[in-house]
């Protein structure tokens, strides 16, 4: 499996339905826009039998570090830190839930991710949550910032050291 960088002539975006109606949006109306004025990159997982088919998507982007809401030893570390690499949305088309599809794209968000850090650094990766997904990304080492308990974490070191295990 591979991502690939989203397409609108290539991938039918209105046909992903992932049961979140502001992701479906997104997918259809605003990654490519957000993606041609360089303010986001979206990838999606093709299916295998149609490349046209979209089974999971996920966009990234860079966010601002509110470094109060982060532990006292990671502020500390940190304080010159103003930005992290951002998870902004990540979805699986419903008719492929009962898969691996959302782990695999989360690993390789994370994979791009710690790339980009290696080219221009930042100390943390985030991600906005949707309802009832916490959990999903608790199990990954995301922690949950003080302020706010949709809004997760994870230290790039962190990262770096789960993925050459």
């Amino acid at each position: 499996m591979i991502t690939v960088r989203l397409d609108k002539n290539k991938h039918l975006r209105k046909r992903f339905d992932c049961g979140i109606a502001a992701l479906n949006s997104y997918l259809c109306m605003m990654a490519n826009q957000q993606s041609s004025r360089d303010n986001s990159r979206t990838f999606v997982l093709e299916d295998d039998n149609n490349p046209a088919y979209i089974i999971g998507f996920y966009t990234l982007t860079m966010a601002p570090i509110d470094l109060s809401a982060l532990p006292s030893p990671l502020q500390q570390k940190h304080r010159h830190a103003r930005s992290g690499g951002l998870i902004a949305r990540l979805a699986v088309d419903k008719r492929n839930t009962h898969q691996v599809y959302g782990v695999w794209l989360l690993i390789d968000a994370l994979k791009k991710l710690l790339s980009a850090s290696e080219q221009v650094a930042f100390p943390v990766i985030i991600v906005d949550a949707k309802a009832g997904a916490v959990q999903f990304y608790e199990k990954f080492g995301f922690t949950a910032f003080a302020d706010q308990t949709n809004k997760l974490f994870i230290t790039v070191a962190d990262v770096r050291s789960s993925l050459a295990d």
